[in-house]
Formats: structure tokens, sequence, C-alpha cells
């Protein structure tokens, strides 16, 4: 951590000389200390001088907007309100790196989005390293300045949330982070581009990314758009809709049999049955060395 080596297969730093707070999952505030209490506790084991300690937990709380929950019990506290109170515990005694371990899934949808905000103005504010655990990808996309996608222990890849959800290191990450559809097809080179030929439609990719032979197109749902005229690549039938408030999303049948979920503005409103014509944005795409059922993924090209 910072050039300081912490742990190794032959020794570990203790946990107190190790610089590091901890947010839990199940926010782990004792609940016969007061929120003062819960918030000191680190600063007593460090033996901390009072006069500072109340200084530098009114500052602490005041950070999580909590200030005048002194004496509070946490079952007299909301489970934002306990959530701050973990955060404020771990931040008072100043660590180098802070690891939140889900921090937000006990709470409610409405609670949990607020808490995000507070939580990356947080960040922002003290200039602590956030490791932050969580398999929300909407959580990982909304605070991480750097995304590490982990699959069976290893990694998958590592880069920011634009990169990671753009261009997908390969077929795992892409479905991971967040929906995608997958259209099978080949490569073919045409006028000197990198063309992908699938059984509904045809379009040109980036050269670069472009494995050679069979390979599989993933598809973000948003960027696929709609026509009630008939313009596009190939015309679809919608099968099914689905509001959602801020979009609609909906499953479009293609002529060969082939559902493709499609995410558009909400005042798009195709009725099931119609015809629709469907472009597909291929320089949004990633492409995939084509996997075949039963065999390994291969690695993207």
């Amino acid at each position: 951590v910072g050039g300081r080596l912490v742990s190794t297969k032959g020794s570990v730093v203790p946990p107190e000389h190790r610089g590091m707070g901890m947010v839990f999952q199940n926010y782990a505030i004792w609940p016969h200390k007061t929120v003062y209490e819960n918030v000191a506790f680190g600063l007593k084991i460090r033996r901390t001088e009072a006069s500072v300690m109340r200084s530098l937990v009114a500052d602490a709380l005041a950070m999580v907007n909590l200030t005048g929950y002194e004496h509070r019990y946490p079952n007299e506290l909301s489970g934002g309100q306990q959530q701050r109170v973990a955060l404020a515990r771990s931040l008072v005694v100043r660590p180098d790196i802070l690891l939140l371990d889900e921090p937000l899934s006990n709470l409610d949808a409405k609670l949990r989005e607020r808490m995000r905000g507070e939580l990356k103005e947080l960040q922002r504010r003290t200039g602590i390293t956030f490791v932050y655990v969580t398999h929300d990808q909407a959580e990982a996309l909304a605070l991480s300045d750097q995304i590490a996608v982990i699959h069976d222990g290893q990694l998958q890849q590592l880069g920011t949330p634009v990169e990671v959800y753009n261009r997908p290191a390969n077929r795992f990450v892409a479905d991971f982070m967040g929906s995608i559809n997958i259209v099978p097809g080949r490569m073919e080179e045409r006028a000197g581009a990198a063309l992908f030929v699938a059984r509904d439609f045809e379009t040109f990719v980036e050269a670069a990314r472009a494995p050679a032979g069979a390979a599989d197109l993933a598809i973000r749902p948003e960027n696929i758009r709609l026509s009630t005229d008939g313009e596009g690549l190939f015309v679809g039938v919608v099968a099914d809709r689905v509001f959602l408030g801020n979009l609609c999303e909906y499953q479009i049948r293609t002529p060969s049999g082939l559902i493709l979920r499609v995410q558009t503005h909400p005042m798009q409103m195709l009725e099931p049955g119609a015809s629709v014509g469907v472009s597909v944005d291929g320089a949004r795409s990633s492409l995939f060395t084509a996997q075949h059922e039963g065999a390994p993924e291969a690695a993207r090209a």
C-alpha cells in the first residue's frame, strides 16, 4: 500500500498498523454504544487525547451529516444513518485506504442512490483511496475512477468505467457490465474495411478489433435504433414491450428469428406486432471470436 508491504505468504502486518479503514456490509456498529462512542472507538484504541478526540469526532460526524446525533443509539437511527456512523468511524482515524464491502446493499433503492452520491463526494473531499466491492454494475460505474472486474478469482479487466463498459476485454466482462445482444456472423474485408456479416444485416466495425473468420458481435441495447418508417439495416417485428419509466425496453424479432433486446426513449411507444426498421451501431459494438457450445471461449482479438 503506497509502496509499503502489508501482506506476504510469510508475514502479515497487524491490522492496527496497516493504516486501513473498513466499512462492512451489515454496518457492524455496536448497539450498546452511542454514535459518539462508536465513532471514537479507533481513536480510543490509539490513546488519543480527549480534547483532540472530541474535535476529530465532531469533524467526522459533520462530514457525514450527523452533527447532533452524538448521543443517540443505533436503534434510534435509520439504515442510512447507521451506515454513515460506520463511515465516520472508519474515516476519523484518517486511513490511507478505505475498504468498503457492499456497504449500500442493505438500503432501499432511493436511499442507495442518494448514499452513492454522498460517498463519491466524500471521497473527493477526503482524498482517501476507496476500494469498493460491489455486484451492482450501476454502482460500480457511478462511483469509480477505475474498475477491476474479477471472475473466479481472476482479474478480467482493469480500466475506467467508460473503457470497461464500451470496450470489454472479453465476453464475461461485456455481459457482466450491463446487458448485451450476441449476434453470430463472420468477418469479411470489403473496400479495405472490416465488415461484420450476420444473417439479418451487415455493418462495418473497427478493423483493429475484428477477429478473423467466424465472430460474434456484442451489441448494447441502447446502441440499436428503431424506426417506424422501416429505414434501417433490416425490418424486425416488436415481440414485446416493457415500460420502465425512464426508458422502454423492447424484444425485437429479426427475420431469422433472433430476439434482440432494445432500449429506447420512453416517448417512443411501439405496439407489439408492429414492423420496425432496425439499425445497429457497429462502431460501438464489441467483437469476439465465435464461441461454439461446449468449447472454451477464445480471447478477444
